[in-house]
């Protein structure tokens, strides 16, 4: 044999069959894998040659100008790229619906159940706590037994809590409903990263990471200005009625066009054969507990806002369900922004010196709004510093994410869990501070950004002592 066919050997093992266009390899009898075992995949219908660095060259016509793989993703073609991007970028997009889609409800729901906003409050921090086990499990899981598998399991969970929810004839069912439907949600975000992380590296993990959280940021712009329109045409219930459909709808997707990107040979490598490996790997690397703390900070910024926003605006400032809605997804549309500019910016600059900017962006915005509420300034003294934090929150959650994973490639679904359980966990715990403090005199804008400014000040902390930008390497092409 050849060293052409013997790299095509190696490549494309006797087992496999003949790949199909879309650069899936499907075993005899077994569920689609996509092959990220050993050396990326390339076209059965090119050859190939293996270079000094271990990346395969695909050869064509001209072999000097043909373009080296360096991950497996590089060999997919775009539209199956476009095609992940949108199922898996809806499936990260269940969280934030499950928990943005039923915020304009809150003062219905203070009212039907009698109870204080406090109380309300505490559903939320229920889903948030859910989400946080959720993917504690779930991450390690998947670098165990598979991505698929997780997957469709805790998607299914999603939709029976979601009916669970819309049945619920108490606030402390309700609340047992949320947790139930926070942990089914989080396999949508942890297992499509970890996807992404299985098949791109890099740069192009910078840039599959912002086009996937495109798709899944409309989420929070939609999620409230949906959430009002239902509130018009059905009652509190039917929202959770919806959100099992958008479930069923995911979970089928997911069966039909979502392959298995972890093979066997890579579930339980050396150093990560076990759970406690995984996590001793990843809880090693003083960059990866930096960043993890400033998402985890700038996540509980803004769930403070998330929890505190329906009371302070349809309450304090009069807005209806309606013009909260448009209000929030306005808002929303700076995370969107934030996003897509720092991909591009942590290509060029590097992440860490994005979030160099944007935690102090983010510190400044809270400490602003602070201070046009003191000063009386009203309502555009709060929402337009807002739209300045929520933008700065964009900018830091992928370029947080980017240095957490692209570390981390042998346990990314770990890796992930530990990110979703911080962020979720956190801002279960620091949220409902909001509350806490208004007691008495109601949730103000001061109330809200006093719990916001103190977590950009840690994340701040978090960047400078533990992340230090300076002695981060550059990304890999």
């Amino acid at each position: 044999m050849n060293e052409v066919e013997s790299i095509r050997g190696s490549i494309f093992p006797p087992k496999l069959s003949q790949p199909d266009p879309f650069g899936l390899s499907v075993l005899r009898n077994e569920t689609p894998v996509l092959d990220t075992a050993s050396v990326p995949v390339v076209s059965s219908d090119s050859r190939s040659a293996q270079t000094h660095t271990g990346a395969i060259r695909a050869l064509g016509k001209n072999p000097a100008t043909a373009p080296i793989v360096l991950h497996p993703g590089d060999a997919i073609p775009s539209s199956r790229r476009l095609l992940y991007i949108i199922v898996l970028g809806a499936l990260t997009a269940l969280g934030p619906f499950t928990i943005d889609l039923y915020l304009p409800a809150f003062p219905t729901l203070e009212a039907d159940f009698q109870t204080t906003a406090a109380a309300i409050q505490l559903t939320l921090t229920g889903t948030m706590i859910g989400f946080a086990l959720g993917q504690l499990i779930v991450g390690p899981l998947s670098d165990k037994v598979g991505r698929r598998v997780p997957l469709l399991s805790v998607t299914a969970l999603h939709v029976v809590a979601s009916v669970f929810a819309a049945l619920a004839p108490t606030l402390e069912t309700l609340s047992i409903a949320r947790v139930l439907m926070g942990a089914g949600a989080a396999a949508g975000g942890v297992v499509a990263a970890a996807i992404i992380r299985d098949l791109f590296g890099g740069k192009r993990l910078v840039v599959m990471l912002s086009r996937m959280a495109m798709v899944s940021g409309v989420a929070p712009v939609l999620a409230p200005l949906a959430g009002s329109a239902l509130l018009l045409v059905m009652p509190w219930r039917g929202i959770f009625v919806v959100l099992a459909v958008y479930g069923a709808v995911m979970l089928v997707s997911a069966i039909l066009f979502i392959p298995e990107t972890l093979p066997a040979a890579r579930r339980g490598g050396p150093g990560s054969t076990t759970v406690w490996q995984r996590y001793g790997s990843v809880f090693r690397d003083r960059v990866f507990i930096g960043v993890l703390v400033i998402g985890a900070m700038t996540f509980s910024g803004l769930f403070s806002y998330l929890s505190a926003s329906s009371f302070l605006f349809q309450v304090s400032y009069g807005f209806n369900a309606q013009q909260y809605g448009v209000l929030f997804a306005a808002n929303s549309i700076g995370v969107v922004v934030g996003v897509q500019i720092a991909s591009r910016l942590a290509a060029r600059f590097g992440p860490q010196w994005v979030l160099a900017v944007s935690t102090a962006v983010l510190v400044v915005a809270g400490g602003a709004i602070v201070l046009t509420d003191q000063l009386g300034l009203g309502l555009w003294g709060t929402i337009i510093p807002l739209f300045f934090f929520m933008t700065a929150c964009g900018f830091t959650f992928p370029c947080a994410q980017v240095l957490a994973l692209d570390r981390h490639g042998k346990a990314a679904g770990t890796a992930q869990s530990i990110i979703g359980a911080a962020n979720f966990g956190i801002a279960g715990v620091i949220s409902p501070l909001v509350g806490l403090l208004s007691v008495g005199s109601g949730i103000t804008a001061t109330t809200m950004a006093s719990v916001m400014l103190g977590c950009a000040v840690i994340g701040v902390l978090s960047l400078w002592l533990l992340v230090r930008p300076r002695t981060v390497e550059r990304l890999a092409p």
